[in-house]
């Protein structure tokens, strides 16, 4: 893994240097190689601090989050967020929340959060009745990072979670009718299973060991 990270950072620094000292290498050639230097220790350096954040994450769950920072759904408060079962992770590093996921437990895949409310409480009841884990597919229905690179970090951290677990075999989405919903669950890997009338659903593909 770090000879992974050291070779991600050799590319670029290499990248941004023969980007930016290209034009200015005849100009500025007794000094160059000066400058050079100075720039890749400041590239390395920051790349550095990026990666050692995200290999020092843990996710954790939440009692509680601040909903007015959640782009998608402000409106529903940590109490529907933690009712019937439903959670709301984070991704943690040195005692600070970098990016938040909410989750709802069902056995139904919803295309509202009307739906999304009535599938997580049927699920939850049938789980008591039958002393059973929460439902078996696994609904984001929304997520919000704090730094850059976090909601990659607890897209991938939330399906090891899922992929470990004995009753949860699917991750989906509940996402909003937005490009750029879209081109996160795309980039993450994510297929569009269906468009509803507010909203759609991306499915992340457990594989189970």
């Amino acid at each position: 893994m770090k000879e992974i990270f050291k070779n991600v950072r050799n590319k670029l620094a290499e990248k941004y240097l023969d980007n930016n000292n290209l034009k200015n290498s005849k100009k500025f050639k007794p000094r160059i190689k000066a400058r050079i230097r100075k720039n890749k220790q400041i590239i390395n350096k920051n790349i550095d601090n990026f990666f050692g954040w995200v290999k020092g994450a843990e996710l954790v769950e939440l009692k509680d989050c601040n909903t007015s920072e959640d782009p998608v759904r402000p409106e529903l408060d940590v109490s529907f967020r933690r009712n019937y079962g439903r959670k709301i992770y984070g991704v943690k590093y040195k005692k600070e929340i970098h990016a938040v996921m909410c989750f709802a437990y069902t056995n139904e895949i919803p295309r509202n959060v009307e739906e999304l409310d009535k599938f997580s409480q049927d699920a939850h009841l049938q789980s008591t009745h039958r002393g059973q884990n929460v439902g078996q597919i696994a609904i984001a229905y929304t997520v919000w990072s704090k730094k850059k690179g976090g909601g990659k970090l607890i897209v991938k951290e939330v399906y090891k979670k899922i992929k470990k677990s004995n009753h949860l075999n699917r991750l989906v989405t509940l996402s909003p009718l937005t490009e750029m919903a879209t081109k996160f669950h795309s980039k993450n890997g994510a297929k569009l299973l269906q468009v509803n009338e507010t909203t759609q659903n991306f499915e992340y593909e457990i594989i189970k060991e």
